[in-house]
């Protein structure tokens, strides 16, 4: 929270001394804070210390200086001109890093005073979870004030153990007894299937928590580009796999333009198809069916009909058509080429889908597939996609719905922009083979 708003400050300082390059030095303002953002340079760390962050941040203020000394230099041939605009973002690249050493020092310290800290549960009773709690209790500069452990009995009785607050499958009460704010699983018995829905259910029902996890290996390096720690003890933090605040906003951005020129560059190819299927079938040109949505929502998904159902019974729970032979020969070219979804991009556009996400499902088989696959309901923690890395990926289909599932969670906790791009590009290229149904 103390970050942004001081490398903000930095980065505009050139404007206090000159208002000569003001459009300059506001575009690499954002693109600063774009590049150093990307870098997790905002997100929550245990371990505080600028020294840590300093490659990386030194490498992204490069970065984007970089970028903005080549358009500079192609705007301006004037060597001074661009020598005296660069001399500006050095100078606020210097005080980015001095803002950052202060506002470093200055939350450690409200950690040691404990003005700012948060309750914290840990999952597990096992050695690292003691030793977890144990420096927790000693060193406040972590900000977490540990309350409790929380864990299930052991099968066997191996000895002495410390007390818990409650049982894993009672999470969410524990969560609101102690008034916990994060959640630290280190070593548990629980099947990590069932935990993980368990802590799902928890903030589905309102007790929603930072999840940080102690990787079983310890010798494995965090996936994160800034490793975490507390103690000697690594520790991940688990993303907002919500796509909430600013990465969900680059996501629907992303969405509403490309939605929009989409269905503008395509509408000769709309207005074809539209034509094509009146005559190969007549009136009721766009299909309408009920799907699931974010959060478990309803909404009316829009196609180009391919065939009639007998009746909403049948539109609802058969599963698959592809050898249906009620579908006609131009039904199955624009199935297969995967135009018959192209309507979707209107939904796109009202907010329904999104570009790339897990693919949308009837209320019937959602219903069937939560009950029989663990981790299926967790697909719609994000909205749905018009394709998904579980398509690209060769699950579409009669393929396991298990497997769709874990791919189509792999992406919600893997998510980025270029995760995105690469969706869109695999599924270019399986429109181009005729890889559809």
């Amino acid at each position: 929270m103390m970050a942004a708003p001081v490398d903000v400050a930095a980065l505009l300082t050139p404007l206090l001394l000159t208002d000569k390059f003001w459009k300059g030095t506001i575009f690499e303002a954002g693109l600063a804070v774009v590049i150093l953002g990307l870098g997790g340079l905002y997100s929550g760390r245990r371990h505080m210390s600028i020294l840590d962050e300093l490659p990386t941040l030194c490498g992204r203020l490069l970065a984007s200086a970089a970028i903005v000394a080549m358009i500079a230099a192609l705007r301006h041939e004037e060597v001074e001109h661009v020598a005296a605009f660069m001399r500006g973002v050095a100078l606020s690249s210097v005080l980015v890093l001095l803002g950052r050493a202060v506002t470093r020092s200055a939350v450690v310290l409200a950690r040691k005073r404990r003005w700012v800290e948060h309750n914290a549960l840990v999952i597990g009773t096992g050695p690292i979870a003691v030793d977890l709690a144990r420096v927790l209790r000693r060193y406040p500069a972590y900000g977490l004030r540990f309350v409790g452990h929380v864990d299930d009995p052991p099968a066997t009785d191996t000895g002495a153990r410390p007390p818990v607050v409650d049982t894993i499958a009672n999470l969410r009460r524990a969560i609101e007894l102690t008034e916990s704010d994060v959640v630290i699983i280190a070593d548990h018995q629980y099947p990590e299937a069932a935990l993980m829905e368990t802590i799902r259910a928890a903030g589905d029902a309102g007790a929603h928590c930072d999840i940080w996890v102690v990787p079983r290996l310890w010798g494995s390096r965090s996936g994160s580009r800034l490793p975490d720690h507390i103690g000697a003890i690594p520790v991940v933090h688990i993303r907002d796999s919500a796509l909430s605040g600013p990465r969900w906003i680059l996501k629907r951005l992303t969405d509403i333009v490309l939605s929009s020129l989409l269905l503008l560059i395509l509408s000769p190819i709309l207005l074809v198809v539209a034509l094509l299927t009146l005559l190969d079938g007549g009136p009721g040109i766009l299909f309408h069916q009920e799907r699931i949505g974010r959060d478990g929502k309803p909404f009316q998904v829009i196609k180009f009909r391919s065939m009639r159902p007998v009746n909403e019974a049948e539109s609802q729970t058969n599963w698959s058509i592809a050898h249906d032979k009620r579908v006609s020969v131009f039904g199955r070219l624009i199935r297969r080429t995967s135009i018959d979804e192209l309507p979707q991009l209107w939904n796109i556009l009202r907010g329904d889908m999104t570009i790339v996400g897990p693919r949308p499902e009837r209320p019937y088989f959602v219903e069937k597939f939560a009950a029989e696959y663990p981790g299926y309901a967790m697909r719609h923690r994000v909205p749905v996609g018009l394709t998904g890395l579980a398509q690209v990926s060769g699950l579409r289909g009669d393929t396991p719905i298990s497997d769709r599932a874990r791919f189509d969670n792999f992406y919600i906790e893997n998510w980025s922009l270029w995760l995105d791009v690469k969706v869109v590009l695999r599924t270019i290229a399986e429109v181009f083979r005729g890889g559809g149904r």
